[in-house]
Order: C-alpha cells, then structure tokens, then sequence
C-alpha cells in the first residue's frame, strides 16, 4: 500500500468524528479525569479506544491514570528507530510497575526507509518527512480498527497545544486530551502522589524527550520543548496537527 493511502480518511466519516469530539467535548469538560477516562475507555469506545504514549517526560501521569481504570487498555508507543535506549527501558519499567497488558509497539515500514531514508539521514534534510515516514504513517497503521486514541497533551505546553479542546477529530477518528487543563504543577504533583519514576533524562536537563537526534537539554527558563528540533520552526513530529495536513501537501511522502 501506498504511503499517501495510509491517511485516506472518507469525508463522511470526518464529518460524523468532528461532531461526536465536539459534543464529547462540552459533555466531559467538567469531569474529574479519572471519571472522564473511565467514560472514554468503557462507555464511549468500548473496545474502540487506544492510548498513544511516548513514555516520554510526563507520561507516566496518564499511563498510571489509564492503569487505575484499566490495565489492558491498549498502549501504542512508536518506535521511529531513533529513540533514546533509556526512553525503552524506561518504557519496560513503567509497564511492568503499571501492569499494563497490552502495550503495542509500531514501527516504521523498513522498505520505506530502504527508499527514502537510506543512510538514515533524514532527520537533517527533511525533519518533517522524517516524522512522517518514522513516526506519523506507522501510528496511523497501529490505530487502523480503533474509534479514537488518548493524547498526553496539556494546553500549557503552548504553541498549537494552547488552545485544544478535551476531544477533537483526527481525521475520521475521536482524540481525547484528559490532560489539557493540567498544570504543570499538577503533573508534578501527582507523580510525587504516587511516586511515579521521573524519565532517568530528566535529571540530565532534557524535559521533552522525543528521537535521539532531534532532541536537547534545555536551560533553565526555557520552554520545556524548546529542546525539540532547536534551531528550526518545527515545533511538531506532525502526529497532533491532524493526518488531513498530511494529505493537503503530501509531507513530502
């Protein structure tokens, strides 16, 4: 299958998602997150719903969340093949503390990168093509049969975060975003509630971690992602802006 065809999404079914997330939105904005999660994950999507989680920084806020409601909610995590080797052991750490079942590892195509990113230096020429190919086609592969997914994301984390909503539509699926009204003291609080491991990077100045190369410390009274692609506008792997960018312009798929 064609890369392009992987983020095909009929028109129909985008419009029926944009207006259940909008009508999900103004019904769970009041919930506790917890409740909100317990509605998504049995109710709303029964069966239907995945949690996308880069055990990054902050996730184990919402992967312990998602635990305390149900461990064998599925956990996709995406594995660009450049990811820090202490992001994949941190990721076995917190899954075996958590008790999650059913995490799920997506992938890059290997015959796509053979193709366009042969010596793997995409990252340098093209960041945003490198997302897509590593990073953007393969969570849109892993989340073929699911309804909607759970995103990390808080609106305190700025730029084109700032102003989501608790549900939106991504494509011709449902995204939730149980940790938008966050703070960001309220992330940190309740990881030391729960004494939750921080990412072992952390303590080394990096406070969002995504692929190795695109990744750096950040300085204090910096942006928490100012280290993510510094140096250039890019502020995106591309995931949370909607598949329909990738379709408008091809992504230079």
């Amino acid at each position: 299958m064609a890369l392009l065809e992987v983020f095909a999404r009929p028109l129909e079914l985008v419009d029926l998602a944009t207006s259940h997330a909008e009508l999900l939105a103004r019904r769970l904005a009041p919930w506790r997150t917890r409740d909100m999660l317990d509605e998504v994950i049995h109710h709303e999507f029964p069966g239907g719903v995945a949690l996308v989680s880069s055990f990054g920084a902050e996730s184990s806020v919402l992967l312990h969340l998602v635990a305390s409601v149900d461990r064998a909610t599925p956990v996709i995590f995406v594995d660009t093949g450049k990811i820090f080797g202490s992001t994949h052991r941190y990721r076995d750490e917190i899954v075996a503390r958590l008790g999650l079942t059913d995490v799920r590892v997506a992938k890059p195509d290997p015959a796509v990168l053979m193709v366009q990113d042969e010596g793997a230096g995409l990252w340098m020429r093209n960041p945003d093509k490198c997302c897509a190919i590593r990073k953007v086609a393969p969570l849109s592969k892993a989340l073929s049969g699911f309804e909607a997914w759970i995103s990390g994301r808080k609106r305190y984390q700025g730029m084109v975060r700032a102003e989501m909503p608790i549900a939106e539509a991504d494509g011709d699926r449902v995204k939730i975003n149980p940790l938008a009204n966050w703070s960001k003291a309220d992330v940190e609080s309740y990881a030391r509630l729960h004494d939750l491991p921080d990412h072992p990077l952390v303590a080394d100045g990096f406070r969002s971690i995504g692929c190795m190369p695109c990744t750096s410390r950040v300085a204090e009274g910096e942006d928490d992602r100012s280290g993510r692609w510094r140096g250039s506008n890019k502020t995106e792997c591309g995931i949370h802006l909607g598949l329909a960018a990738f379709e408008r312009d091809g992504s230079g798929i």
